[in-house]
């Protein structure tokens, strides 16, 4: 440790609290915020008056839970996983996280070499359903893969469907993921997703709140999706049924100021569901990397303008194309008429009309002027029926 990360004696006793104290408790949070981690711990060894606000059940829970705690091993056995533990005081301290108040983590275990600060400042959350269709994991790979080729840090849970498909079109190019579980960094969750974990841990990163050997459980995955929506600058949802964890994760990042973007589905899908609600709301569609990176990304980070194929007739000058407007769609007209029709000066017209006729728009037709095949090939069915 540097001079500037947090004390030995801070760092050990974070490790017994987070034995104890579930992630995201803010009565706990705020026990140390007003008392400080060394008082907090000696209370709940027994050495001490009851914790402010501590109902007897909870009390003697939580006196239970103290009794067993070793953090001398916990660390140990972290070490031995290639893990470490971050706690706020140190440098890489990812500040972002401060945001969550009280419910913010006692502390961070981490697996990889990168530094999660410098990450975290420029990275994206990318969730979504588990159970995803083709589409919601096409649609996670190329965004994870697009970000990662545009320089971004790609944050999801390492979870089946969504999650996974954001992780692995990430490592796919190379690029830099950070998986955030429910669970001891050491024991990957879900069992399916072994191998994947461990190349995060070895590419990228893998974080958590629990202590090595913890599991999940339901209320933990929800109380995770906080800390995606915290360390990143925004949260896109692809596919999400109404009553999916992404939501939690995308209102998470309403909250705390976030940007929050959705990925649209089919209307009928009700796994996409979820992800139109929060588009009716505030968040922004996105369909590719270079969107999302236009909205969270530095003043510049533009995507390009969207549209659809430049034809022949889109080249034309304004004047002739007015000119080629105004010829009928089925016979040849006057260049009286024409003109008429563009609303300009018959010599005008006419020198529009032999220009476009060498460009193989108009043909001559006695004294007038008629669509040429290729020019009708070009128009709308109306206009070929005129």
């Amino acid at each position: 440790m540097s001079g500037c990360d947090a004390s030995d004696a801070e760092r050990l006793d974070r490790v017994f609290l987070s034995r104890v104290l579930e992630p995201g408790d803010e009565l706990g949070g705020r026990w140390l915020r007003e008392l400080g981690a060394r008082e907090v711990v000696r209370r709940l060894s027994g050495s001490g008056r009851r914790l402010p606000e501590a109902s007897d059940k909870r009390w003697a829970g939580l006196r239970a839970r103290a009794q067993c705690v070793e953090p001398e091993r916990d660390l140990a056995r972290a070490r031995d996983a290639g893990a470490r533990f971050l706690v706020p005081g140190d440098t890489e301290w990812p500040g972002q996280l401060d945001d969550l108040g009280d419910g913010r983590p006692l502390g961070l275990w981490v697996r990889g070499k990168a530094n999660v600060r410098m990450w975290a400042l420029r990275s994206v959350a990318v969730v979504g359903a588990r159970a995803c269709t083709e589409y919601g994991a096409h649609m996670a790979g190329a965004l994870g893969s697009g970000l990662a080729e545009r320089g971004w840090v790609v944050v999801s849970g390492g979870a089946y469907g969504v999650d996974g498909a954001a992780h692995r079109g990430v490592l796919g190019v190379g690029g830099a993921t950070v998986a955030v579980l429910a669970c001891g960094v050491d024991r990957p969750y879900p069992r399916g997703h072994v191998q994947l974990i461990s190349r995060i841990a070895e590419q990228g990163l893998v974080v958590g709140e629990l202590p090595p050997g913890d599991h999940p459980t339901p209320s933990r995955f929800i109380l995770r999706n906080r800390v995606i929506a915290a360390l990143t600058r925004g949260t896109v949802v692809v596919e999400a049924a109404h009553r999916s964890g992404a939501l939690v994760t995308a209102r998470a990042a309403q909250r705390l100021g976030r940007f929050t973007m959705g990925v649209p589905g089919p209307a009928t899908s009700a796994l996409s569901a979820g992800v139109h609600e929060l588009l009716r709301g505030e968040s922004v569609l996105v369909s590719d990397a270079a969107e999302v990176v236009e909205l969270v990304g530095d003043m510049g980070e533009l995507a390009p303008d969207r549209r659809g194929p430049v034809l022949p007739r889109d080249l034309l000058e304004p004047d002739a194309r007015r000119v080629l407007d105004a010829l009928p769609g089925r016979r040849s007209a006057a260049a009286d008429e024409i003109a008429r029709g563009a609303g300009t000066a018959l010599d005008d017209a006419v020198g529009r009309l032999y220009e476009l006729r060498s460009l193989g728009y108009v043909e001559r037709h006695g004294d007038g002027w008629k669509l040429t095949r290729q020019a009708m090939i070009s128009v709308s069915p109306d206009r070929r029926r005129s």
